[in-house]
């Protein structure tokens, strides 16, 4: 899916073996590609623990913390003195698409903070007066807002869906807090006007409930069946990921913020251009619709069964301009991608971390 040409494609096979013999490390199988600059085999992935995704089913206890306009609620693993990783997750999932990366992370001596965006788990609005705003840029203020009250000065930020683009927007707007970057699909900023040009029948259908959000009717549905709703996007993005329910229904706790619904339906609304946005934020999205280049080191990641609507790397290799891979990770991994694949997001976490 996503592939960038280069002078040849490298299939990394690795097998490690990690402590004594009963300890055996199997790496996932990626297939690596990525321009020039990538310089592939620069830097060596660290040696991770092996894990079997699910091992993990939960975290220490969550924290609270006021950071801008939210009370923010977040996981946190690792040495608190260790460098910094935020993991960003997306629509419809949570923090638990980490639950098997952060305790990697955190073996190797990071510092892992994972957040609940707005509208999603603990995190809640300050102020009840608060515009439910989900347009792309206040996402990326809030994380900010975080680094800030947590006195983070830089972070490698790594994420998929809603958490890639507001990896994106920091790196691209605010590259002095980001060190690194792990991108699940890409580049993902866009603009409302570049989302008001039509696509090919085929395409639009991959977007079909963003044109049910835009109706009232998909509102009250998604009000009433958020449950079954998001266990369907689930099922369609990631159609070899064979979750059970208690794996979905720890995420789909996180639903039941008062503010979800009318997060959810803003972002949507808003991409299409029937909601408007908050004017504090228009320069910001001014800038993002300049489509800007990302400085700082990354590596972007696909799942090669990848359900989700997302854009071909021949549309966003050039958006890359420093240390840059591209991988597809293999084995039937769909949309969600740290939660099915956690060893191989880690270890790009590592690497971009080391470049």
């Amino acid at each position: 899916m996503d592939t960038i040409k280069m002078s040849e494609d490298i299939n990394h096979h690795r097998r490690r073996f990690l402590g004594t013999a009963a300890m055996t490390i199997a790496a996932a199988q990626l297939v690596m590609t990525g321009s020039a600059r990538a310089q592939p085999g620069s830097a060596r992935p660290a040696v991770l623990p092996a894990i079997k995704p699910g091992t993990n089913t939960s975290f220490g206890p969550l924290k609270q913390i006021d950071a801008g306009v939210l009370n923010v609620g977040y996981a946190e693993a690792g040495p608190a003195d260790g460098r910094v990783v935020i993991l960003l997750h997306g629509w419809p999932y949570d923090i638990y698409s980490y639950v098997d990366v952060a305790p990697l992370l955190a073996s190797a001596g990071y510092r892992v903070i994972i957040p609940y965006l707005r509208g999603y788990g603990t995190t809640r609005f300050l102020a009840s007066e608060t515009v439910r705003n989900g347009q792309q840029s206040v996402i990326a203020v809030d994380i900010i807002a975080l680094m800030d009250a947590l006195k983070i000065e830089k972070a490698t930020i790594a994420g998929y869906d809603w958490g890639a683009r507001t990896a994106n927007i920091i790196a691209a707007l605010w590259p002095e807090r980001c060190k690194a970057m792990v991108s699940v699909s890409g580049y993902l900023i866009g603009s409302v006007a570049a989302n008001k040009m039509p696509l090919p029948p085929k395409a639009e259908l991959q977007w079909w409930y963003q044109y049910y959000f835009a109706t009232e009717r998909g509102r009250a549905g998604y009000e009433q069946y958020r449950h079954d709703f998001a266990k369907l996007i689930w099922q369609i993005a990631s159609p070899k990921w064979d979750f059970d329910d208690a794996t979905f229904d720890r995420s789909a706790a996180a639903f039941g913020n008062p503010d979800h619904v009318s997060i959810v339906i803003h972002n949507y609304r808003w991409r299409l251009g029937l909601a408007e946005g908050e004017p504090k934020y228009d320069e910001l999205e001014k800038r993002l619709a300049e489509g800007p280049v990302i400085t700082v080191p990354t590596i972007t990641l696909e799942g090669d069964a990848n359900g989700a609507p997302h854009p071909d790397p021949s549309s966003y290799a050039k958006k890359f301009s420093g240390k840059y891979a591209n991988r597809i990770i293999t084995g039937g991994i769909g949309h969600n991608l740290p939660q099915e694949a956690p060893h191989p997001f880690a270890e790009a976490v590592v690497e971009v971390d080391g470049y």
